[in-house]
């Protein structure tokens, strides 16, 4: 198959360079001509684990291309992907399809013969029968189709979960659209992952229902985790406890300082906007969003009290801005919120990020970079565990006590326990939903 990708961000991207590998001819459009020739001398400008490798085997060996000529891209296309960006409308919390709907009509300017425009793009249910319009109007002689083909990738595992994915989700309105969406993601039916053939709007909202719930998931288990706090029990036996459940699971129910990234704190916005339009209120995942960013003012709080009430001339060390780790993304980070008012608070803050500092520079004013945790600890009176990247997991800990001026530990991501923390010599140590000292 010939394959076109409108966009070359995250998801389009990663979804690109693994039609490539599963034997595709693909071609990645972006407007941006830095970006552009940085692809095609096969530097990846995002971080993400085995992306940069898949991209420079399917290069040479002359299935993966990047341009800027839609046009050409488009010329004898099979299928084309728009996988742009979605991002929060400003005033009204939905996902704002200006992109989308641009890359719709530039579709079908260039456009000839026969070709499925498939949606990547997390989008409202609708959208694609919007899509549908837009392209009818620009070009009524197109032969084409629609299909919604959302994508359930996490940053710091894509490849594998595009190459081994749980599921794989098609909306189509007919046969031929079906056809051809089966003929792209033919090697994964052949290895027996399920391939889930749905109507264009069922496609829709089983994206934004999945994000939902997992988003659920998780501030769920950190409002225990609050309770935890109060009555003494421990939020990691608790989770593991209820995790066994099959009916439930154990993944997304870690506690922490609240989720962050691309997916959720948009998606979940969205649902709660589609609920609001509809006059069917989401009222769960209105309670979530309100759960988690309250969440994140909590652990201000819990750092405040760990340093008896002020921040004022105090020296903080950060590990971790990334909303998680193996991914360099900071969008809606927990630490966009904690350390804007560690430096409001009068601190001097040393942070430090394993692929965090070349966007947290900007994102991040007045706080000094470290190059690991044992720098930015030292003359600390307080360090604060903020991204559980698996450099913070097995810290020299009696190092970093001894070289702080005071040994004060706050745990967001529940790593270590207060009884390791006071063996290494800290003298303060407060996790979240877990005993402290």
């Amino acid at each position: 198959m010939k394959i076109a990708i409108l966009g070359t961000g995250y998801v389009g991207l990663v979804s690109g360079v693994c039609f490539s590998d599963f034997g595709h001819d693909v071609v990645c459009v972006d407007k941006d001509p830095v970006k552009i020739a940085k692809l095609k001398d096969g530097k990846v400008p995002i971080y993400e684990p085995g992306l940069e490798d898949v991209l420079a085997r399917n290069i040479g060996a002359g299935r993966l291309s990047f341009t800027e000529d839609l046009a050409q891209a488009v010329d004898g296309a099979d299928a084309v992907f728009i996988a742009v960006g979605t991002p929060t409308r400003r005033g009204d919390g939905h996902a704002d399809l200006t992109y989308v709907m641009a890359a719709a009509q530039e579709i079908a300017a260039v456009a000839q013969g026969y070709v499925v425009i498939a949606t990547k793009s997390t989008v409202p249910v609708g959208t694609n029968r919007q899509v549908a319009d837009v392209v009818r109007k620009a070009n009524p002689t197109l032969d084409f189709d629609v299909a919604s083909n959302p994508e359930f990738l996490r940053e710091g595992a894509a490849i594998d979960d595009f190459m081994r994915p749980d599921r794989v989700v098609v909306g189509v309105e007919n046969d031929r659209a079906a056809a051809v969406m089966a003929t792209i993601y033919r090697p994964l039916f052949l290895r027996d992952f399920p391939i889930v053939t749905t109507d264009l709007e069922s496609a829709e909202m089983i994206k934004y229902a999945a994000n939902a719930f997992l988003a659920t998931k998780i501030t769920f288990m950190n409002e225990i985790a609050a309770l935890c706090e109060k009555t003494g029990a421990d939020v990691k036996q608790v989770a593991k406890g209820v995790g066994y459940d099959g009916r439930i699971g154990n993944k997304f129910l870690h506690a922490g300082p609240g989720y962050g990234g691309s997916c959720f704190p948009k998606d979940t916005k969205a649902l709660a906007r589609i609920g609001q339009e509809h006059a069917s209120p989401m009222r769960i995942t209105e309670t979530v969003i309100e759960v988690n960013e309250k969440t994140k003012a909590r652990m201000v709080d819990k750092l405040r009290d760990l340093a008896n009430g002020s921040f004022n001339g105090k020296v903080i060390a950060v590990l971790g801005a990334t909303f998680k780790p193996d991914t360099d993304d900071m969008r809606d980070a927990p630490s966009l919120t904690i350390v804007p008012a560690l430096v409001g608070g009068g601190a001097t803050v040393n942070i430090t990020d394993p692929q965090g500092e070349r966007e947290g520079r900007d994102l991040l004013p007045g706080v000094n970079w470290c190059a690991d945790a044992y720098a930015a600890a030292d003359g600390a009176d307080m360090i604060v565990l903020l991204t559980e990247w698996n450099a913070f997991r097995a810290l020299d800990l009696s190092r970093i006590a001894g070289a702080m001026r005071q040994p004060l530990m706050a745990d967001l991501r529940n790593i270590y326990s207060a009884e390791v923390a006071s063996n290494a010599g800290f003298t303060g140590y407060t996790a979240v939903g877990r005993p402290g000292l």
